[in-house]
């Protein structure tokens, strides 16, 4: 399962690591994960979503059937289950 956010899409960056020596390395970093569980009550189910900590503040401004409705239309899967 790739380390990227459900809602926004944000990945890890990549880049090097650079000591006082000059030696370089590669490294990346790791977008801020969260595993959130939403009950969407239109559909009477929770959605379990892999969320960067800004996806979290979307869902939050937006609303969780708002920014469901934009996964589905962009054929993003989400985890479901019944309740």
């Amino acid at each position: 399962m790739p380390r990227t956010c459900d809602v926004t899409g944000a990945g890890p960056g990549f880049g090097n690591n650079v000591p006082w020596s000059k030696r370089k390395t590669r490294r990346r970093w790791n977008v801020n994960l969260q595993s959130k569980r939403y009950f969407l009550p239109s559909e009477g189910r929770y959605v379990r979503l892999r969320l960067s900590a800004k996806g979290i503040k979307i869902i939050d401004r937006d609303g969780v059937e708002a920014v469901v409705a934009r996964m589905r239309a962009r054929n993003t899967k989400t985890q479901e289950r019944k309740v």
